[in-house]
């Protein structure tokens, strides 16, 4: 309800205001002096109104003491520093430059380990993947609020342990006029090479270290990320591995058609393999808004797998824009739809 007053509350103020400008560049000179201080007044009060509300609700999400979905802000009970933290390292590996020449190539992700992180337990895993202009680093280690939530929500026991890996769709120089390229030649690094590195080495349910092992255990696998790595979440996992993951986030992205997730995602074999979850978000702001929602209503036209309020859903958060912040909150919603076998 506070979403929907939000809204309610700027419309009228935008739509009064485009209504003022519009009658005056019209030349409408029945609008006399008295009347333009009474409109302007009017929307002073409502966009004074709007801010206040906006902020009041910003403070009450702040201040919850408990997990649970929010369009406003995270709790700052699960942005403080954990007594029982998770280590980050590095992580290399050998690739190759699939968008480009196919020559072999070394690159590095981080990967976060749970506290007390035990190699004989088996851990669900989350693929994190950052936007256009940064690195594997961006959600780990540039960002570590997102590590010091992931903490507390385990603390808390609002989400399980697991293990959260995140690398990057860039590749030394290859296809810089042309980065959406790599939002569809990362499928490969992930299948051929980045999995097999990170999950022979740490232990997750994939009993095997091949296309048996990574099928057998897709329901403890998801696959997330931000502006291009949203892109890269559709383009690579969702079109070209779903039958090794099964939760899907994307936060501020999308540049996928109907068409294309129809002969992709949607086809066999990948249409015999259920989704438990896709969550969407963007900021109210967000440039990416428009494209994004406009793709995901085609997504839920074209697969019948995608149920809004059973395994899918699309957040909204007002007054955010294309930014780190719009995306912590993201990550802090999506945490809590994944993993739930």
């Amino acid at each position: 309800m506070d979403n929907i007053a939000f809204f309610i509350i700027a419309g009228i103020a935008f739509l009064a205001a485009c209504m003022g400008s519009l009658a005056m560049a019209k030349g409408h000179t029945k609008i006399d002096l008295v009347a333009c201080r009474k409109i302007l007044a009017v929307l002073i009060v409502l966009c004074v109104t709007a801010a206040t509300l906006w902020q009041t609700c910003m403070t009450l999400a702040r201040d919850k003491t408990q997990a649970g979905p929010s369009i406003w802000s995270v709790p700052s009970e699960f942005e403080s520093t954990s007594n029982h933290p998770g280590t980050v390292r590095p992580l290399g590996y050998r690739t190759h430059a699939y968008s480009s020449d196919g020559r072999e190539v070394q690159k590095t992700a981080y990967v976060y380990l749970p506290f007390k992180y035990d190699q004989h337990k088996s851990y669900d895993i989350l693929y994190l993947m950052h936007g256009t202009g940064d690195s594997a680093s961006y959600w780990l280690k540039k960002h570590p609020e997102n590590v010091h939530m992931v903490d507390q929500l385990i603390d808390h026991r609002i989400i399980k342990p697991m293990i959260i890996v995140t690398p990057s769709f860039y590749v030394q120089n290859d296809a810089k006029d042309h980065l959406d390229t790599l939002t569809y030649s990362f499928a490969k690094e992930l299948r051929r090479d980045l999995m097999p590195a990170v999950e022979s080495r740490y232990s997750t349910y994939a009993k095997k270290i091949d296309d048996q092992g990574f099928r057998a255990s897709r329901n403890h696998r998801a696959f997330a990320g931000l502006s291009r790595g949203a892109v890269t979440t559709y383009h690579s996992a969702i079109e070209q591995n779903l039958d090794y993951y099964s939760w899907f986030g994307t936060f501020s992205g999308s540049r996928t058609s109907a068409h294309e997730f129809k002969t992709t995602a949607c086809a066999y074999p990948f249409s015999t393999y259920p989704i438990h979850y896709l969550y969407a978000s963007s900021g109210s702001f967000d440039f990416a808004l428009a494209g994004q929602l406009n793709d995901y209503r085609n997504l839920l036209k074209v697969d019948n797998r995608l149920e809004p309020g059973k395994n899918t859903r699309f957040d909204v958060f007002p007054m955010r824009y294309h930014s780190s912040g719009n995306w912590h909150l993201a990550l802090y919603n999506f945490l809590q739809c994944i993993f739930h076998n």
